[in-house]
C-alpha cells in the first residue's frame, strides 16, 4: 500500500481506510489511477477536472455538485474525500493565471488563499504582460503551498489581516520609468514581472555574476524578510539571532553600497549560503531562508517520487551534531540526517544536469556556519507550525518537512504526461 502522510510527526506510514493514496507532494493520483501534479487542472489520461485544496494539501479529482448560485459547485471523486465537502474554484481559473486551486464554496471569498495574497498586478492590456504574470503565479502558488504546510501564517494585507498580513505587488516599468526594483517593505513585497521571462532573468543573473536565479527563488527570499520581521523582530528569538547571523541594526544601506562598490566579503563561503547573503544580516537571514525552503521542497519532492540518500551511492564527509545551531534540541537528529541526505542528493541532482548540459540544480556548498543557520531556520519554523497547530481555530495541514523528507521513501504511482 502506497503510503500517507498524516501529522508532522508520524512521518510515510500506510493510508487509513478510505483515504486517498498519495504522497504529499510529487505524484498525486486521480480516479482513473493516473499520476498527476501540483499544476494539474484536468488529468490528461482521463480527462477528470482536478483542483488544489490547500487546507488538505491535496490535488483531487473534482465533479460537479448540485447548489450554488450561479457559479459552478464542485465535489472530491468518490474515495477522495468527505463527500459533503462543496469547493468552488478560485476566479483566476478563468484567467491567464490559470490557477487550479479550491475554496470552501460558502467562503464570502472569490480568490483562493494564494491569490488573494496580490494587491497589483500587471497591467494585462501591455504586450507579454499576461505570460509573465502566469509564470508569476506558478512560482507563488508553490510558495504559498509549502509555507501552509510547514505551518506558517499566511494572511493577506489586502483583505484579511491589515496589520500583520502580507501581500504582493507584481510589476512592471513601463517604457522609459526606471527598473521595478524587487524587495519587502513591512509586509508588502514587490517583484519585477519582467524576470518571469526567462532570457531576461538570465541576463540579470550573469550581469551580477550569481550562480542562481529563478522567480521561485526570489519569492522565498523575500518572504524571508517578512517573516523576519513578524517571527524574529520583537520577540526572544532576536538575541539568538543576533548571535547567530549579527547585528541587524548596522547600516543597511551602507552594507549594500559596500557590497556592490567592493564586491562581497572575500571569507563569505566559510560562513554564509551565498556571496549576498554577507552583504547584511538582514540578507544573510532571508538567504539563509529561502535555501531552507529549497531543501525542503526538493527533498520532499525527491521522497514523493521514491527517490532519497539511502540509494544514491556517493561518499560524503558528513555534518556532525557539532555543527547545528542548537545540538541538544529536540529532532537535531533528524535534522542532521536530513542536512546530510541533502547533500548527497544535490550532489546527484547536479550531475544530472550536467550529464544534459546543463547548469547546476543547486551550485552551492554548505559550510559549517551555514548548517547551523538552517538549523536556526528549522527551529524556529518547528516552533511556528507547533503554536499553530495547537489554536483551536481550523488550520491547513501541517508537515514537519525533516521528519518526512528522512522517513522512508514512498511508492509511487507510474508516471503520466502532466498538463
Amino acid at each position: 500500500m502506497a503510503p500517507f502522510f498524516d501529522d508532522l510527526s508520524a512521518g510515510w506510514r500506510s493510508a487509513p481506510a478510505g483515504t486517498p493514496e498519495t504522497p504529499i507532494r510529487a505524484s498525486y493520483r486521480c480516479q482513473c489511477g493516473r499520476a498527476v501534479f501540483f499544476r494539474n487542472s484536468q488529468c490528461v489520461a482521463c480527462g477528470t477536472a482536478l483542483g488544489y485544496d490547500p487546507q488538505r494539501a491535496l490535488v483531487l479529482p473534482i465533479v460537479a455538485a448540485e447548489g450554488g448560485d450561479g457559479a459552478p459547485v464542485w465535489q472530491a471523486a468518490e474515495g477522495f474525500g468527505d463527500a459533503a465537502l462543496r469547493y468552488r474554484r478560485c476566479t483566476n481559473f478563468d484567467t491567464v493565471a490559470g490557477c487550479n486551486w479550491l475554496l470552501a464554496a460558502d467562503e464570502p471569498a472569490t480568490l483562493c488563499i494564494a491569490c488573494r495574497l496580490n494587491r497589483t498586478i500587471p497591467d494585462l492590456s501591455q504586450p507579454d504582460n499576461a505570460a509573465l504574470w502566469r509564470r508569476s503565479e506558478v512560482a507563488k502558488r508553490r510558495l504559498v503551498a509549502q509555507l501552509l504546510r510547514l505551518g506558517l501564517p499566511v494572511k493577506s494585507r489586502v483583505s484579511e489581516d491589515p496589520e500583520r498580513g502580507v501581500m504582493f505587488d507584481l510589476l512592471r516599468s513601463s517604457a522609459g520609468a526606471p527598473p521595478v526594483m524587487t524587495g519587502h517593505d513591512e509586509g508588502l513585497i514587490t517583484l519585477n514581472a519582467e524576470e518571469a521571462d526567462d532570457a531576461r532573468r538570465e541576463q540579470v543573473r550573469a550581469s551580477m555574476h550569481e550562480p542562481y536565479r529563478t522567480m521561485l527563488g526570489h519569492f522565498r527570499h523575500e518572504i524571508g524578510h517578512y517573516y523576519w520581521d513578524r517571527l524574529v523582530r520583537d520577540t526572544e528569538w532576536l538575541e539568538p539571532f543576533r548571535l547567530r547571523f549579527g547585528d541587524e541594526r548596522e547600516d543597511y544601506d551602507a552594507a549594500l553600497r559596500r557590497h556592490y562598490e567592493n564586491g562581497p566579503d572575500p571569507l563569505w563561503p566559510q560562513r554564509c549560503v551565498s556571496a549576498y547573503a554577507s552583504t547584511h544580516p538582514w540578507e544573510d537571514w532571508a538567504e539563509t531562508w529561502a535555501h531552507y525552503l529549497h531543501m525542503v521542497d526538493t527533498m520532499l519532492t525527491a521522497r514523493g517520487m521514491g527517490i532519497g540518500g539511502d540509494n544514491i551511492e556517493l561518499e560524503i564527509e558528513p555534518f556532525t551534531m557539532a555543527d547545528l545551531d542548537a545540538p541538544d534540541a529536540p529532532g537535531a537528529d533528524r535534522f542532521l540526517q536530513f542536512v546530510n541526505t541533502w547533500v548527497e542528493l544535490s550532489a546527484a541532482m547536479n550531475e544530472l544536469s550536467r550529464a544534459m548540459g546543463q547548469q547546476d540544480h543547486y551550485p552551492f556548498v554548505l559550510s559549517r556556519p551555514a548548517v547551523a543557520k538552517l538549523h536556526f531556520v528549522h527551529r524556529l519554523v518547528s516552533a511556528t507550525r507547533e503554536a499553530t497547530n495547537a489554536t483551536p481555530e481550523p488550520t491547513p495541514v501541517t508537515v514537519d518537512p525533516v521528519e518526512a523528507a528522512v522517513s522512508a521513501p514512498a511508492e509511487t504511482a507510474s508516471s503520466a504526461p502532466a498538463a
